[in-house]
């Protein structure tokens, strides 16, 4: 029976149906092969369960203030002030795309969503400068990986859900992570940028310099009061993100004057699509853990790690080895819904703190979008960069080694993550 439901996992997966309804559909499958069929009328409790969380009303609300801010040209002005600064600097414009996508990643939450957009502006303007345009593209898609970890985070509010972590916690967490992947790879661009010798552009004038800065300025409201209004209580995670949607319509309306009223239709119509499908997602992978509890199955992935070793260290490389391989194979956010209920009750026995924990697990999982074969980021920035999807994997292996090294050193220095939430409180 075992085997049967697992071997069909792998064949819906491979056949290329979508995780979302692979979840359902094997769960059914499980409790007809079991012969537990009058537990079949309890699954729709199980969705409604899945979703009925307070912490979840983020998503939408942050999908929608992504959404606003593009489509009134707050993305594109952030852009313009990293070029400004730096774009003089030899690879200046390999600079200015981890940068953009630092300040961007406070705003989209989700490295998809990110890659898709910097790969529309950052690629062709790259090659126009006289950079190759696998590097290009495999820069854009590697520096994306900091949107699920800067403030406000569509993944850690999905973790914090499930675990019971504080989402407030876990975006303090995520600030100084984001900040060392940039280091990482601005050190990484500055090797290769002296072995391959990268182009530079003109210098901008003083005059250029301060007033890009005085229109940027508004851009950066956002997530200013995000993250000042949790640190100060103000607001929860949660409603930092209906006040995020409201300074941004403000924004993109009346400073910068693009967002207009004939935009707001499709915003609206991307949100709930983009909004419809994590929830789908979510709610499925509910039933999918419903399964796995009933199954037993945290209890003995328990029993089985308890056996190898109790030594907490030993654990997180056992847990990251295992998450790296899981997310070249699975979406990030179905393999999280899957594996926190399985993991959870490990961390009380091993001493693990779940805050640090889950910017671990979600930094692991989001690094899989860099890697094949199933790794979306490859799939969405080849098809957009126009980049041979074997080529990218070849430019992207730099920065998904330096990725993975950067990871180990969060994972083991427990102090980098958790220091803002201590000091704070949370």
């Amino acid at each position: 029976m075992t085997v049967l439901v697992i071997s069909a996992f792998f064949i819906f997966l491979l056949i290329g149906v979508p995780i979302s309804l692979v979840l359902g559909m094997i769960t059914i499958l499980y409790f007809f092969t079991l012969g537990n069929t009058q537990l079949l009328p309890s699954m729709p409790q199980q969705l409604f369960s899945s979703l009925d969380n307070y912490g979840l009303l983020a998503i939408p609300l942050f999908m929608l203030a992504g959404e606003l801010m593009n489509g009134g040209g707050i993305t594109s002005k952030l852009v313009r002030f990293a070029r400004v600064l730096l774009g003089h600097v030899r690879g200046g414009l390999a600079y200015v795309t981890v940068i953009a996508n630092m300040f961007l990643a406070s705003i989209l939450g989700s490295a998809n969503a990110q890659a898709a957009m910097m790969s529309k502006t950052m690629v062709p303007e790259m090659e126009k400068e006289g950079y190759d345009r696998g590097f290009a593209a495999a820069l854009t898609l590697s520096s994306s990986i900091v949107a699920p970890i800067i403030p406000p985070s569509m993944i850690f509010i999905i973790y914090g859900t499930l675990s019971g972590a504080s989402i407030g916690g876990l975006f303090m967490a995520g600030i100084i992570p984001g900040l060392l992947y940039g280091v990482a790879f601005v050190a990484l661009i500055a090797f290769m940028g002296y072995k391959y010798n990268f182009p530079k552009s003109e210098r901008a004038s003083g005059k250029e310099i301060l007033k890009s800065v005085l229109s940027v300025l508004p851009a950066l409201l956002v997530p200013l009061i995000i993250i000042v209004g949790i640190l100060s209580g103000a607001f929860t995670a949660t409603e930092s993100a209906a006040v995020a949607c409201v300074v941004a319509f403000l924004v993109g309306s009346l400073f910068y004057k693009e967002l207009k009223l004939k935009k707001l239709p499709s915003i609206f119509m991307n949100t709930v699509i983009s909004t419809a499908t994590v929830t789908f997602l979510i709610a499925m992978a509910g039933a999918f853990g419903w399964m796995i509890a009933f199954e037993q199955i945290p209890q003995m992935v328990a029993n089985a790690m308890l056996s190898l070793s109790e030594n907490p260290l030993l654990f997180l490389l056992l847990v990251n080895v295992f998450l790296l391989l899981l997310g070249a194979v699975l979406d990030g956010i179905a393999a999280l819904i899957i594996l926190v209920p399985v993991l959870m009750p490990l961390l009380a026995t091993y001493g693990v703190d779940p805050v640090h924990f889950g910017v671990v697990i979600c930094i692991n999982l989001t690094i899989g979008l860099l890697t094949p074969p199933i790794g979306t980021g490859l799939f969405i920035v080849s098809s957009i960069a126009e980049v041979r999807f074997e080529r990218l994997i070849k430019d992207v292996l730099p920065f998904l080694i330096m990725g993975i090294l950067v990871l180990f050193v969060i994972t083991y220095w427990e102090d980098a993550v958790l220091l803002i939430p201590r000091l704070i409180g949370l």
